[in-house]
């Protein structure tokens, strides 16, 4: 062969490579907050979805498409939430997982359901996300009045004759679970001594402690997050006041135990049930931990949320998202979270709601 000829034939070898096309991917948007008054459970659930991108990629990624993530910062607030869902209809990025907040998920599912994302959120709470009936929203968490259910029944079983006060915040899901939990906990038969808003950031804490104190309030419900409830413990501690302080999966991270130090010995909290004890997840959880990660918190969640999309695809064949949709609705999975499906709303038949304890720095089931 002459060198002329060679060279010719290496033109149309490289032109073949060239205009080959290039291997099918997948892209997961992932919109969990990063920055913020929440990023430590956001960074709970990007480790959870890593671990089970990393898993389903080993075993063929959906539907023999390897898996990509693309990570986005929603902040934890409603506006920051849309842009974010606007970027990822824009790129073409048809299912995603997220968002965290609740009032993230409700901004950011409108432009998701109208372009036919389909979105799940590992944590967002709010009834009013799946009540809309949306078509492609679904959630691996509990609902709120679910959680507040549970929060009425604890304190009119166990704090009966004791001064109770509900506390909640300006974001809708700390009003909506103090709402929810005072409703049943009247429907009960008990009333709280008082109900009353805090603005985080802008309370004097010490002045609400000793407002609490005056009052003989003796258990105290907050349906807020980790930063100012684990604030309101410490400061009430160092001011000689330990009433009982009952939360909500708002304060599921290790940062507020941090935030309240030893005077979170004994606080209670609702949250979901604890993944690692399931058999189902102790795959994931050794993987987790090989990686030097304890899956607390929503750790298992984001993985659970991540594990749905590729279950629904690998099932249909697809990563059509009508299709995966379509899937979730109508077939039930094994996950971490167990064997479990999705209802017409999208709410995963999974149990909602236990009752935990903190001691030394983390929590665990109480009795």
């Amino acid at each position: 062969m002459t060198r002329s000829r060679a060279w010719a034939l290496w033109l149309v070898i490289a032109g073949l490579l060239c205009s080959a096309p290039a291997s099918a991917e997948v892209v997961v948007g992932v919109a969990v907050p990063r920055s913020g008054t929440v990023a430590g459970i956001g960074e709970q659930v990007l480790q959870g979805v890593q671990a089970a991108m990393k898993d389903a990629n080993s075993r063929g990624g959906i539907a023999g498409e390897p898996i990509v993530l693309s990570v986005q910062d929603d902040g934890c607030e409603p506006g920051q939430a849309v842009e974010v869902a606007e970027r990822f209809v824009q790129a073409g990025v048809r299912l995603v997982v997220g968002h965290v907040c609740s009032s993230a998920s409700l901004a950011a599912s409108d432009v998701y359901a109208a372009n036919g994302v389909v979105m799940i959120s590992p944590a967002s709470n709010a009834a009013r996300l799946t009540d809309r009936g949306l078509a492609t929203i679904f959630r691996v968490s509990g609902r709120e009045d679910d959680q507040g259910r549970l929060s009425a029944t604890i304190l009119a079983e166990r704090f009966r004759d004791k001064k109770i006060a509900i506390l909640y915040d300006d974001t809708p899901l700390s009003r909506s679970l103090a709402d929810s939990t005072k409703a049943n906990l009247n429907k009960i038969g008990q009333n709280e001594a008082l109900f009353a808003a805090i603005v985080p950031g802008q309370t004097d804490d010490a002045a609400l402690i000793k407002r609490l104190q005056a009052a003989g309030i003796e258990v105290v419900y907050y349906g807020g997050h980790y930063q100012e409830m684990g604030k309101l413990v410490r400061t009430a501690a160092e001011l000689g006041y330990r009433p009982q302080w009952f939360g909500t999966s708002g304060i599921a991270t290790k940062e507020f135990g941090t935030l309240a130090g030893a005077a979170s010995n004994g606080v209670l909290m609702t949250f979901n049930p604890d993944l690692r004890r399931k058999p189902e997840a102790a795959a994931a959880v050794k993987a987790l931990q090989a990686d030097g990660i304890e899956p607390v918190g929503f750790v298992l969640y984001g993985y659970a949320a991540m594990q749905a999309l590729v279950e629904a695809g690998n099932f249909a064949k697809s990563t059509d998202p009508k299709a995966i949709a379509a899937t979730l609705h109508a077939e039930r999975f094994n996950l971490v979270l167990g064997n479990v499906g999705f209802d017409q709303k999208g709410d995963v038949t999974a149990p909602g709601y236990v009752l935990y304890v903190w001691r030394d720095g983390a929590f665990t089931y109480a009795n």
